[in-house]
């Protein structure tokens, strides 16, 4: 037998392990707590793995490493000085001042709408966006404060700090931000909203009318998620903007309030009301429809979906075979091809199933107990026997009275007459 020899890699080949003195990242302090300047530490997306794989072979000895990239995420910035905050009253835009909900009530409609006042800032999602302690937990909500962007806490604010996708799921009763829904919407149609409805489309007046009004509103409001549908009344100054995820609209709902588009307005932006055309009735009941379709199909098994919808070629066939009543060319329509798959079914199989059980009588029958015993005994409650000694004793003038014939268990009603 020949010996075999392990061959190893000659100290040419050999990697130093000793590190690379052009590694800024190692050799770099750590951050000091008093410096404000001081940026936080990067969180990494992937887990750098180190993997080395050595090909030895007796004539050409070689050694493959891989190399991997650390990609860092960005964390997210203070969108606010945390010393410029101050805990002052809101501005005075009505008669009483709520102290329970911090905001004035009363005065005119028309005048409160003009006493608003324009947003100290605006969220930008190119910049403000990274993680936070709330990417660590599951289930965390979105930060309200961000979506206005004042958030003075940065990455360590226990809220996300970024836009929701589809698979931000929430209860129904509360939005994105965790805030409770309520039944009925607000008469001015603003706050969370309801739960009895999911609404999707935002209201939003006020706008400054110019020739490209409808280019203007859909480029500020597609920065919060995808547009669906954006609806301009040109000649109002109003817009109805429809998004594909009701997340989204919660949160253009609060990025976009009291904002302003190219010019210098103030926008009112509410949830709208039910769209009452037709039209966009039938398109959001096919909507729900499509929903629910596809909810369907993630339930089914696939080969059964494939069959109901007709894209099984062995479904079909069978169908041509089964339902052409031996007609050559003859395709049957679904109604007649589920009629004639219950015929194959038979009268003994699950038709006979779907039939309903024979129900017992609500009076039953005499039993043939009963009967046996009237026949034996002649109708009376002595025996044949015995009635035949009787009326030998006394000389044959026994008379019997014949009890009244059963019509079965349940015999000698009362009556609710008062004379009986």
């Amino acid at each position: 037998m020949a010996d075999t020899t392990a061959v190893s890699p000659p100290a040419e080949a050999s990697i130093p392990t000793q590190p690379s003195p052009t590694m800024p990242e190692q050799q770099s302090p750590p951050p000091d707590d008093n410096d404000a300047s001081a940026s936080p530490p990067a969180e990494p997306t992937e887990t750098a793995l180190t993997t080395t794989t050595a090909d030895t072979d007796g004539a050409n000895p070689e050694k493959k490493t891989k190399k991997i990239i650390r990609r860092k995420r960005r964390p997210a910035r203070p969108q606010v000085d945390p010393a410029t905050i101050k805990s002052e009253p809101p501005p005075q835009t009505g008669s009483i001042f709520n102290i329970w909900f911090n905001k004035w009530a009363g005065g005119d409609r028309e005048n409160q709408y003009l006493s608003k006042q324009a947003a100290v800032s605006r969220c930008n999602i190119a910049k403000d966006t990274g993680y936070t302690r709330a990417d660590k937990v599951p289930g965390s909500y979105f930060c309200l404060f961000f979506a206005r962007g004042v958030c003075p806490r940065g990455y360590e604010c226990e809220y996300l700090h970024r836009l929701p996708t589809l698979h931000d799921l929430f209860n129904p009763n509360v939005d994105c931000f965790g805030r409770d829904k309520f039944s009925d919407y607000r008469d001015d149609m603003g706050g969370v909203g309801s739960f009895m409805r999911q609404n999707r489309t935002l209201y939003v007046g006020r706008i400054h009318v110019t020739d490209d009004i409808e280019e203007v509103v859909a480029r500020h409001f597609a920065e919060w998620g995808q547009v669906d549908r954006t609806r301009v009344l040109t000649s109002r100054g109003v817009a109805f903007v429809t998004y594909s995820n009701e997340a989204n609209a919660q949160f253009a709902k609060e990025a976009m309030a009291h904002q302003s588009l190219d010019h210098q307005e103030i926008l009112n932006v509410r949830w709208a009301t039910v769209d009452p055309n037709p039209l966009a009735q039938k398109r959001e009941a096919r909507r729900l429809e499509e929903q629910a379709a596809e909810a369907v199909r993630r339930a089914l098994p696939a080969e059964f979906v494939a069959e109901l919808e007709g894209r099984d070629p062995e479904a079909r066939k069978r169908k041509k075979i089964e339902g052409t009543y031996g007609l050559q060319g003859y395709e049957p329509p679904d109604e007649v091809w589920f009629s004639r798959t219950k015929e194959l079914e038979g009268a003994g199989g699950a038709a006979a199933q779907l039939e309903a059980p024979e129900q017992p009588l609500m009076i039953e029958p005499a039993s043939e107990s009963a009967v046996a015993s009237q026949q034996w005994g002649g109708g009376g409650i002595f025996s044949s026997s015995a009635v035949a000694a009787l009326q030998g004793l006394a000389g044959g003038n026994v008379t019997t009275q014949q009890a009244p014939k059963a019509a079965g268990p349940l015999v000698g009603y009362g009556s609710d007459d008062d004379s009986e």
